[in-house]
């Protein structure tokens, strides 16, 4: 692996996941975030995740001392090979960030948003130098461990971009989705949506609790999904016929008035219900307890997973054993 040097914009929750993978993996990072006090925020977020990424395994090249802060967003852009912006999820601030970059940054480096809900196009209409090298890269949390990158174009995307940007991911041990088209809110987070929408009704209506609603996913189609995603899971309960027996049988009930995709208004009481649950499911335990557990659980999962020669985004692979 060659070592690339990174350039990180705002460094929240994500940013703040993306440095420490760019880190892990070996590479150099400039960050830069405006906020007062970021710096301190995010060397003590590296500091209490770095063991978890030494139990997962870093690069020989990989030191906290490849991160670098500086004072201006020219500073942190000026020699790299990718710029991934994490500013808030606002349009007008994203697109004035995202057109500075593009006036200051070199032709080279790929700019890569991590917007969970606009599309690529909207964001590109802001850069006039080097439209077609903005595209989105949208991850999950944890950064840092979570491999799904989806990766979209837009209007003005050249296919080559996409392609060095599938690259830059996969050298991070990510599994880069590049989208067909682009769409708002990818593709990960308007699936999450549609349950967390049917969720908050069940809740909201008063058929079961925020535990009872986890339960069923845990316990049920969230064990499967893990291996399989939606459609594999419905192919196989098809039976020997698979999916052409599965949309014969059970097609007919996707009209049925079961789910409420339209979200319910978020009350005082719906949230007030949301907020107890969840606190009574977590008990004494604290965020970062449960985020220790939900690391450890996924390094675990992710090696299962490794080991079985199989990921959901990816074609079958005969197992003999």
């Amino acid at each position: 692996m060659t070592q690339k040097t990174m350039a990180v914009v705002g460094t929240g929750v994500i940013g703040n996941g993306w440095i420490a993978r760019f880190i892990a993996n070996g590479h150099k990072v400039f960050a830069f975030d405006p906020a007062p006090g970021t710096e301190e925020e995010t060397r003590e977020y590296l500091d209490k995740v770095w063991p978890t990424l030494i139990a997962h395994g870093i690069n020989d090249q990989a030191s906290l001392e490849n991160l670098t802060f500086t004072k201006t967003l020219e500073a942190a852009v000026q020699h790299v090979d990718l710029i991934q912006e994490n500013v808030p999820e606002r349009e007008d601030v994203k697109k004035q960030v995202l057109a500075h970059i593009d006036a200051v940054a070199p032709a080279s480096a790929i700019i890569a948003s991590s917007t969970s809900g606009y599309k690529p196009s909207v964001l590109q209409k802001a850069c006039e130098q080097h439209p077609e090298r903005v595209i989105v890269a949208h991850p999950f949390n944890p950064v840092y461990l979570i491999p799904l990158v989806e990766l979209a174009g837009g209007d003005h995307t050249e296919r080559l971009i996409l392609e060095k940007a599938r690259g830059f991911y996969d050298e991070l041990n990510m599994k880069p989705l590049v989208m067909s088209g682009e769409i708002d809110g990818h593709i990960g987070d308007r699936l999450m949506e549609a349950v967390w929408r049917e969720s908050l009704h069940i809740v909201n209506d008063g058929v079961a609790t925020t535990e009872e609603v986890d339960k069923a996913i845990v316990y049920g189609p969230g064990l499967r999904w893990a291996l399989m995603g939606p459609f594999l899971t419905l192919h196989l309960a098809g039976g020997n016929q698979g999916m052409s027996h599965m949309l014969e049988q059970f097609g007919p009930a996707l009209k049925l008035p079961w789910t409420r995709l339209v979200a319910p208004e978020l009350t005082e009481e719906l949230s007030q219900k949301v907020i107890e649950g969840t606190s009574a499911q977590s008990g004494e335990s604290s965020v970062r307890e449960m985020e220790h557990r939900r690391d450890s659980f996924l390094i675990k999962l992710m090696q299962l997973l490794e080991d079985e020669g199989f990921w959901p985004s990816e074609r079958l692979v005969r197992n003999e054993s």
